[in-house]
């Protein structure tokens, strides 16, 4: 599993990476316009990310921007649904009005922060079937 945890808070970031990187490549950005431009390489160079783990809040570019961009430039190349990214939005925001702009962008899971690793590695699990655990 290739996966990008997007976030401009450090801890978070880490907290992501550490919980992830048993299960595959982690790479992370701090703000949307990173995700956009980590994203779109991925998918020029034919290895795209199989997850996306990003943030709403961000300064430069929010999440849902991003994300709206992001599965723009995976429309361009043919990648759409189900074969595109899964992505989770994870924010300490549980405000109706995010949640519903989040999956309107097409996300596909939502968490609430802070992260609780089991509650994330099971959403993975579900969207992306968790290959055999990194030694």
């Amino acid at each position: 599993m290739k996966a990008l945890v997007v976030d401009d808070n450090m801890t978070a970031r880490m907290v992501m990476q550490e919980i992830l990187s048993p299960w595959g490549e982690v790479h992370s950005c701090v703000d949307g316009a990173e995700a956009v431009a980590a994203a779109t390489r991925a998918l020029e160079n034919g290895d795209p990310y199989d997850l996306i783990c990003m943030d709403i809040q961000m300064p430069n570019m929010d999440g849902l921007e991003a994300l709206k961009l992001i599965r723009q430039e995976e429309e361009r190349r043919g990648r759409v649904r189900p074969r595109a990214s899964k992505v989770i939005i994870a924010t300490v925001s549980d405000d109706d009005e995010n949640i519903r702009s989040a999956f309107s962008e097409l996300c596909d899971a939502y968490v609430l922060k802070p992260i609780d690793g089991a509650e994330l590695l099971d959403l993975v699990d579900c969207l992306c079937a968790l290959p055999e655990r990194k030694l």
